[in-house]
């Protein structure tokens, strides 16, 4: 029965992760360099996780949410794999400075969504 949770969880993260990406590239510019959208789903499924841990630290999640929400979810929403590719696309397309811009950007931004989501969680539930 836990699968099912986990497919749930997907059938949202990722179409919400295409639907966020294609909604970034537009406001932005649909010809940007830098994939704003791949970064913008990472942050954002790394806070909902944060989220989901100072939850469930407090005793105030169960496991059912975190395969729903951590595993289903969040799991479709972000992308380590597009991250790796548009990386390393931007280093071989002659922005070697981006590549290391949305290397080491995504690291900081997504360690630091994770520790406000849990931070976030322990003063809700803690």
């Amino acid at each position: 029965m836990n699968w099912l949770l986990v497919i749930a969880g997907a059938m949202v993260g990722a179409p919400l992760r295409f639907l966020t990406d294609r909604a970034v590239r537009l406001r932005l510019r649909p010809d940007a360099v830098f994939p704003w959208g791949t970064f913008t789903v990472n942050v954002a499924g790394s806070l909902v996780l944060g989220l989901l841990t100072g939850a469930a630290a407090a005793g105030a999640s169960g496991e059912r949410l975190g395969l729903l929400l951590g595993t289903g979810l969040c799991g479709a929403l972000t992308t380590y794999s597009t991250f790796s590719w548009e990386t390393l696309r931007l280093a071989e397309d002659g922005s070697p400075a981006l590549a290391v811009a949305n290397a080491l950007g995504s690291l900081a931004a997504g360690l630091g969504a994770m520790y406000a989501g849990v931070a976030l969680g322990d003063a809700l539930w803690g």
